[in-house]
């Protein structure tokens, strides 16, 4: 199907438009947790299960949407995701208490690991053959505008107008894609159905099962701490809440640093770049509660926090060398993955606040986690080595 180039300029920003909202609403949360610990009197640990909430929605969703998927065309599957995200959000902004909102950012989560691979499905079918790269990139702008502008933008909206009004700017944002995609997406001839023998047959690799074991812990000790940052900018460095937002802005500054850095190093050093980045990540995290005590410490901490998302490309690169088939699966299994390490981050560097510990011991907390990241890689190595040994 054939459409103008001012068609495909307008599917393109809904597709960009879409990933805007879903990370932004994914990261809004950890910018407003001292205005909803207030809004429903809660401590700050028990709203930031709120954060946990997306993160298993992600968790959950991500292979069901992967296999639903295949019984739609792409342009009913980004309407249908969309809708679903819409919806939930749109309960976030309507939710009458605590209960409620922790519900709606569960299902919220269900959609987002399926929507990038269905948006770079569109974007790519509409580029020549010689462009999709760019097309796709071009998407993906959507998540470095959400961590640089949409988080801190959510941030200081709320602080400004309440948290109600990020729930609602964020719906209102997934109304104009869903409306634009649905006056304008072309459809995409479908793709060869998924052999479910082959999906699943990759999960019989020990090295896929580690893989995403070093991303489900190793990574959680970064969430834990950056789900923290607000409250300890507030109450270890003792500045204000208008540092919040320009902090968020230096993350999201480390992140873009960090998905060069991270694909940068895979490409040199193959899988050895994984537990570079997770020693850099054991560093990092354990000289956190140390940096949050000054101005110029927490700014470098939170840049080079960003930073350690180096993982992200790192791991993705790793689990398409080791799954010969049913890459779709494992890839969303790879979302899955790390969004877990979203929700067991926060929870375990909740419980060590709740147990008096303090603000700054997320960056202990988080730097075991590291630890154990590397442990599996070792594990992973030894396995890799002997495999390699027999074969030969």
């Amino acid at each position: 199907m054939s459409i103008f180039k001012s068609q495909k300029a307008l599917v393109e920003l809904a597709l960009i438009l879409g990933v805007f909202s879903l990370c932004t609403g994914e990261f809004a949360v950890m910018g407003l947790l001292s205005n909803l610990s207030t809004a429903f009197a809660k401590p700050e640990t028990t709203v930031a299960h709120l954060i946990s909430a997306y993160a298993l929605g992600v968790v959950i969703g991500a292979p069901i949407m992967v296999l639903v998927g295949v019984y739609l065309k792409k342009r009913n599957l980004i309407l249908f995701l969309l809708g679903i995200y819409t919806v939930s959000n749109a309960l976030s902004l309507l939710a009458p208490n605590y209960e409620t909102l922790l519900l709606s950012r569960l299902i919220a989560g269900f959609p987002h690991a399926a929507y990038f691979g269905v948006a770079a499905t569109i974007a790519a079918s509409m580029a020549p053959f010689n462009k999709r790269g760019k097309a796709v990139s071009r998407i993906l702008m959507g998540v470095t505008a959400a961590i640089l502008i949409g988080a801190p933008g959510a941030t200081f909206l709320g602080q400004a107008m309440g948290w109600r009004w990020v729930f609602g700017s964020i719906t209102l944002l997934s109304v104009m894609s869903l409306i634009l995609l649905y006056r304008h997406a072309p459809e995409v001839e479908q793709e060869a159905r998924m052999n479910f023998r082959n999906e699943i047959a990759s999960f019989k690799s020990t090295q896929v099962w580690l893989a995403l074991a070093i991303g489900a812990i190793g990574f959680s000790g970064m969430f834990g701490v950056y789900s923290y940052l607000a409250p300890t900018v507030l109450h270890v460095t003792k500045l204000g809440e208008n540092w919040i937002a320009p902090m968020l802005a230096v993350f999201g500054v480390g992140t873009m640093i960090g998905n060069y850095a991270g694909g940068w190093l895979y490409d040199k050093y193959k899988f050895v770049a994984v537990n570079q980045v997770m020693i850099f990540s054991v560093v990092v995290l354990f000289a956190f509660p140390l940096l949050s005590q000054s101005v110029t410490g927490i700014i470098f901490g939170a840049l080079m926090l960003g930073c350690m998302v180096a993982l992200t490309p790192a791991l993705q690169m790793r689990l398409m060398d080791i799954s010969k088939h049913g890459q779709s699966l494992v890839a969303a299994s790879n979302h899955a993955a790390l969004n877990f390490a979203n929700a067991l981050g926060p929870w375990i560097c909740g419980q060590a606040i709740n147990a008096g510990w303090g603000w700054t011991s997320t960056g202990y907390v988080g730097a075991a986690m590291a630890v154990a990241g590397c442990l599996i890689y070792s594990l992973a190595r030894l396995l890799e080595k002997r495999s390699n040994v027999v074969s030969g």
